[in-house]
């Protein structure tokens, strides 16, 4: 009896879960179906683990939104609000974010290798241990955010303020052409 009453709430959960995805926001956005949402406003939304691959979320309004481990490859999010979000141990590999605000985002363990941060504001954001190999970071403002560990072979640091940055086992940091470099 017990068990068939626990199986029956499992499915309800699933259900309900499946109807507030579409409903997240009052977009009607829900990432399983929906891959394109371009100036969409996901502010606070729970997009935890969810594939976006290839997703035109361009000038979305992601604040404070939950993306831990979300599949975000080739993804579009120019000009996206992402302040304060959660891209804990995202996958945004080939992303373009060129003038994305993560101000105080958290893409601790996130894999942006090869994407276009161009632009990007990342003051304060925490990108302790990210991988941002091949990633492009041209004029982009880092000031105060967390670096440590952080993989930064061959990436392009031309004119990015690195003012007041945590650098401390950066990998392979080339710092060709960045401003305000933190004394190591």
């Amino acid at each position: 009896m017990e068990l068939c009453i626990i199986r029956f709430m499992n499915a309800r959960l699933l259900a309900i879960k499946k109807i507030l995805l579409r409903v997240i926001s009052g977009s009607g956005y829900n990432p399983e179906r929906d891959k394109d949402c371009p100036g969409c406003d996901l502010s606070r939304a729970d997009l935890n683990g969810a594939d976006m691959s290839g997703a035109n979320l361009e000038d979305a309004l992601l604040t404070g939104a939950i993306l831990s481990g979300a599949r975000l490859s080739h993804a579009r999010l120019t000009g996206a609000n992402l302040r304060v979000a959660d891209l804990t141990s995202a996958y945004l590999m080939g992303a373009r974010m060129t003038g994305a605000d993560l101000m105080g985002a958290n893409l601790t363990g996130a894999f942006l290798r090869g994407a276009d941060l161009m632009g990007a504001n990342l003051t304060g954001a925490f990108l302790r241990g990210a991988n941002l190999r091949d990633a492009n970071l041209m004029d982009a403002n880092l000031k105060y955010a967390n670096l440590r560990g952080a993989n930064l072979r061959d990436a392009n640091l031309m004119g990015a303020n690195l003012m007041g940055a945590n650098l401390d086992g950066a990998i392979g940091v080339d710092f060709s052409g960045a401003k305000n470099v933190p004394a190591r």
